[in-house]
């Protein structure tokens, strides 16, 4: 069937137009992301592996158990249980072999959200406190949502070539719209009485928002943060065909020489990294 619009071809002109005139910005994105991988890989993958494992394992307890159940019964039959799997799952991908990879994920993943939260947080407190912003923001939301991952490797290999970094800008597009959307949520959920209190009291804008409205809405928020970062991990896989490094890029590998054994190992560590991520976030938002 002949096109009667070509929307695809508006695109391209308008992707090559920014390529040309903003091609310094793309570069020094490109070297900043590149430098932040780079640098917290080299730093984790100083650290040895027991160390880290420890350390994880004890942060995982702590926030499972929660500050004051730490050291009674109750804390330790809920905090026991994650450390256990921390220690047993990371043990298990270092002895695979995978965990230089499992780092790299990891580093990923982390600079990946950190970047969706710094942008997604501030938006999601825009679009909650201007039903404007919040009527132009929703549809792009949207957009992002349902658009094919994949087809954001198409303009992040144009702009930043392959890598780490077109992997990162992906990940940040995909993962952003819940950082948005639960941000919104919980300070549109915070009761309205409570606001017209603190405006009574003489609340200014500002301490509206950081005293009563961002307290309050944390646990939608920290809801948010949890998505942002299995979303990120979620696209691990897709970003390894633009060259992320990491365990994305061993199941791409085995889906290419069709190893079964090298497939279904690279995919066990990301499942169990992200049973950690998850059980680790979920404990911050609901520790006591």
């Amino acid at each position: 069937m002949e096109k009667i619009i070509d929307i695809g071809k508006y695109i391209e002109r308008g992707i090559n137009a920014l390529e040309r005139n903003l091609s310094f910005l793309w570069s020094a994105i490109d070297d900043g992301i590149s430098w932040m991988v780079e640098s917290m890989n080299d730093v984790l993958l100083a650290i040895p592996f027991w160390i880290i494992i420890t350390v994880v394992a004890v942060l995982a307890y702590y926030l499972s158990a929660g500050k004051k159940n730490f050291t009674k019964k109750e804390g330790f039959k809920k905090g026991i249980g994650i450390a256990t799997f921390t220690i047993l799952g990371f043990a298990l991908i270092y002895l695979m072999g995978y965990w230089e990879e499992a780092i790299q994920t990891t580093t990923l993943v982390l600079v990946s959200s950190v970047i969706a939260l710094i942008l997604g947080i501030p938006i999601g407190i825009w679009t909650a406190r201007s039903n404007l912003a919040d009527t132009i923001i929703r549809p792009i939301l949207d957009f992002m949502q349902t658009m094919p991952a994949f087809v954001y490797l198409i303009p992040a290999i144009f702009f930043f070539s392959v890598g780490n970094s077109p992997g990162v800008i992906a990940t940040v597009i995909f993962s952003l719209p819940p950082a948005v959307r639960l941000t919104n949520l919980g300070i549109r959920s915070v009761p309205g009485e409570v606001v017209e209190a603190g405006y009574a009291f003489g609340s200014t804008e500002s301490q509206i928002l950081y005293k009563i409205q961002l307290p309050l809405a944390m646990p939608t928020i920290l809801a948010g943060i949890n998505q942002v970062i299995l979303l990120a991990l979620s696209m691990v896989v897709i970003a390894s065909m633009v060259g992320a490094k990491g365990l994305g890029s061993v199941v791409y590998q085995g889906i290419q020489q069709n190893d079964v054994a090298l497939g279904f190992e690279s995919g066990l560590g990301i499942v169990i990294l992200a049973i950690i991520l998850d059980r680790i976030t979920q404990s911050i938002g609901t520790k006591k």
